[in-house]
């Protein structure tokens, strides 16, 4: 199936007739600039064009039509965040996270669409009918459009085809313990076979990249354990080897296949080159797709933390692959600063507060964070003199493009959902349990003061969030091939 021509129009709402629309701003952003100017929203909230700052007062000499002005001033004026791995959880773990929180912490982040990744569900999204039990669940629940990937584990080969012709914007799986019992991971055999249904298809497959090694273990010898309340402790459990041992396998498996290779959360440096040297492996056999069919990402938990800074007991900073030390952290904002990475997401993957504790080792491995994904980021590259066309590049084009969603989603450009977000990037704001959406008020950022505000959410060029407040009721699709 062509990837781009998918309907992700969800159930084929029929949406009441709005006012065509005006959203002015001094700051336009772009992948590639920024300018004064504006975009004009047509009445299904689709963007009609873009308009410079010398084409406005023609406009509004020429036009026969009455357009709402939305003038954003100083604001800059950006397309939605397209955050492409979160984890929602339900059914089955809604204490954890569900549609609701979860799409609206993404609504007061400025992002406008999520992809739902395929555990820690009940069911896990590994079958067409898992599938569409979560679709149920969530069709009257999202405040932002919501994709899915679909899993890959032993066994369920025969059900891949089905959940891409429903609208899977592809697959993920793990080359380690996934940490629930439901979502086991893959063996090379379990792999080769995978690709072996999927060639051809067009669809992406994300993995999991860490493989068991000897002298790394989850487990301590009882009787010469180090202290498991130490971040030490849990980050000698992960080392840098596990990541590269597994890249290393992937990397094999590129000159075979021509399915879209996606290694997630890329925590060490030291993969970064192996990948690259697949992806000019691939593109010197004659490979046509977006950067070779091998892409890569890290999370803003990479970029932001360091293992230093981490305190003794602090599990809200546990995550698997681990955050190491500073200067890893710097390598990888040299590889953004020299395109090497293609996305930034949050990997949100929260739990109940039960689950934490202080032990590093027995705590649960995920952060949340995915409100504050463009904050974090930006307080980050602005540091290092990056620009806000850095942001649109990693955190919107990039995730549209990996996802399929890049003739929707993702950019200013007519065509495309005029899904827009005012953000103030001079605005600071300090990281309180009072101002997360999200379910449980867990965060390694919490009492962080963090530079860039978004100010307001615009989902199809509705309103959905400003001031602080979620406006009105949920405005979301889902982003499936068949009426749910």
């Amino acid at each position: 199936m062509d990837r781009k021509k998918r309907c992700v129009s969800g159930n084929f709402i029929i949406r009441a007739e709005r006012e065509k629309r005006l959203f002015l701003s001094r700051r336009i952003v772009t992948e590639s600039g920024e300018f004064d100017g504006g975009v004009m929203v047509d009445e299904d909230g689709i963007i009609e064009g873009i308009l410079t700052k010398e084409s406005i007062g023609q406009f509004y000499s020429n036009s026969n039509n009455k357009y709402k002005v939305i003038d954003g001033g100083e604001w800059a004026l950006m397309a939605g965040v397209v955050d492409s791995h979160v984890h929602v959880n339900a059914p089955g773990r809604t204490s954890w996270e569900g549609y609701v929180t979860a799409t609206q912490a993404a609504a007061a982040g400025g992002i406008t669409t999520i992809v739902d990744m395929p555990l820690n569900s009940i069911p896990p999204t590994t079958t067409l009918e898992n599938l569409k039990v979560k679709a149920n669940i969530a069709k009257e629940e999202v405040y932002v459009d919501v994709g899915f990937w679909g899993g890959v584990v032993p066994g369920n080969e025969f059900e891949l085809l089905p959940m891409i012709d429903a609208g899977v914007v592809g697959f993920k799986c793990f080359l380690i313990n996934s940490g629930v019992s439901e979502f086991p991971d893959v063996t090379p055999e379990d792999l080769q076979n995978t690709f072996a249904i999927l060639n051809g298809t067009g669809t992406v497959l994300a993995i999991h990249a860490e493989m068991n090694i000897e002298n790394s273990s989850s487990e301590c010898n009882k009787d010469n354990c180090p202290d498991p309340r130490l971040y030490s402790t849990y980050l000698a459990t992960r080392p840098d080897e596990m990541e590269i041992e597994a890249v290393s396998l992937i990397a094999t498996y590129v000159p075979k296949t021509d399915v879209h290779i996606h290694v997630v959360h890329v925590s060490s440096e030291s993969v970064v080159p192996i990948l690259e040297a697949a992806r000019e492996e691939r593109i010197a056999a004659g490979h046509k797709g977006w950067r070779g069919g091998v892409t890569a990402e890290t999370c803003h938990h990479y970029l932001t933390l360091s293992a230093e800074q981490i305190p003794d007991g602090h599990t809200e900073y546990k995550c698997s692959p681990p955050i190491r030390n500073n200067s890893n952290k710097e390598i990888l904002w040299e590889y953004i600063k020299d395109n090497r990475f293609d996305l930034i997401t949050s990997d949100h993957s929260p739990s109940v507060e039960d689950l934490k504790g202080t032990n590093f080792l027995t705590s649960w491995g995920g952060i949340s964070s995915i409100q504050f994904g463009l904050s974090l980021f930006w307080t980050e590259a602005r540091a290092r003199g990056f620009d806000l066309s850095t942001v649109s590049h990693y955190l919107s084009a990039g995730p549209a493009r990996l996802c399929g969603l890049e003739e929707k989603k993702g950019a200013l450009r007519p065509g495309l959902d005029a899904d827009l977000i005012f953000f103030n990037p001079n605005a600071a704001f300090m990281v309180k349990p009072q101002e997360i959406r999200y379910k449980n008020k867990i965060s390694p950022f919490m009492n962080r003061v963090l530079t860039g505000r978004i100010m307001q959410t615009y989902l199809r060029g509705q309103l959905v969030y400003a001031d602080g407040e979620i406006i009105g009721e949920p405005k979301g699709e889902l982003l499936l091939n068949y009426d749910y």
